[in-house]
């Protein structure tokens, strides 16, 4: 992902975005997947599927959600239906009034703020709305924990009916024991399979889908990750044997990885979820 700069003059509505973000949050944050009033701004342009700039050029990236990106560097390609994301996003929001709720957390890494939008006289969640059309997949990344219930829904339906990038064979779901994974580096991926065995060390936990973990897929689990598990009577431990579907980056670090650091990326599928 390329870095985004703000310039310097740019004060207006991002600056008041993270005075809110860094303020503790109650209520509002609660309803913010509904679009609860924070802020208001007016869309100027759509850099891509997830991914708003303001009038004053406050870029604003929809929480809890990953759509197509564009190329991200000289050789790099587009990924499947980029283009088409980008363009139901101006659909829904281009030239609108939104409602702006900020994460927690602020901004991420490229500069973005980050949060949920609405559009005044339209869908009261982008983010839902993007995933429904099946141009965009719900992405765990403790950004949204009080949201994941209704994307996942919302993407469940998309997935069902094959809309959008459902279709596309570059966004097919993966079996855990699939070769293929190895040629899949820098993808976010949604992987299925059954958790052949549980290996722990120190707080990382390790999830082996075949019996060679030196080229095998495995699943990461960070001590964060296996805590927030744990309380909510999933430990790692119990993993073993059931079957599961995980979403996240794929890796190559002896063989094919992915890192689970929110819980929300792990779903269980063996017991109805």
């Amino acid at each position: 992902m390329r870095e985004i700069v703000l310039p310097r003059r740019i004060l207006g509505l991002c600056a008041r975005l993270a005075l809110v973000a860094a303020m503790p949050h109650g209520a509002a944050a609660a309803e913010a997947c509904a679009g609860t009033l924070v802020e208001q701004g007016t869309v100027t342009a759509v850099a891509d599927g997830a991914t708003l700039v303001l009038e004053g050029g406050c870029i604003v990236r929809l929480a809890g959600i990953l759509a197509p990106e564009p190329p991200l560097g000289r050789d790099a390609k587009d990924w499947p239906l980029a283009t088409a994301a980008r363009t139901a996003l101006e659909a829904l929001a281009l030239g609108r009034v939104i409602d702006v709720a900020p994460i927690p957390a602020g901004a991420d890494r490229y500069g973005r703020g980050v949060a949920f939008v609405g559009v005044v006289d339209g869908p009261k969640s982008l983010s839902e709305a993007m995933v429904a059309i099946g141009l965009a997949r719900a992405m765990p990344a403790g950004e949204a924990p009080s949201c994941l219930a209704a994307l996942f829904s919302r993407e469940r339906e998309a997935r069902e009916k094959r809309l959008g990038l459902w279709a596309e064979p570059y966004y097919a779901i993966r079996a855990a024991r699939d070769p293929a994974l190895a040629e899949r580096e820098d993808a976010y991926d949604l992987v299925e399979g059954r958790i052949l065995s549980v290996g722990e060390r120190g707080p990382t936990a390790y999830l082996d889908f075949g019996r060679d973990w030196r080229t095998d897929f495995t699943a990461v689990v960070s001590g964060p990750a296996g805590e927030a598990l744990a309380a909510r009577g999933i430990p790692v431990s119990s993993l073993e044997g059931r079957r599961v579907r995980l979403r996240g980056w794929i890796e190559q670090n002896n063989g094919p990885s992915l890192r689970i650091t929110d819980p929300g990326q792990l779903e269980l599928l063996d017991d109805g979820g």
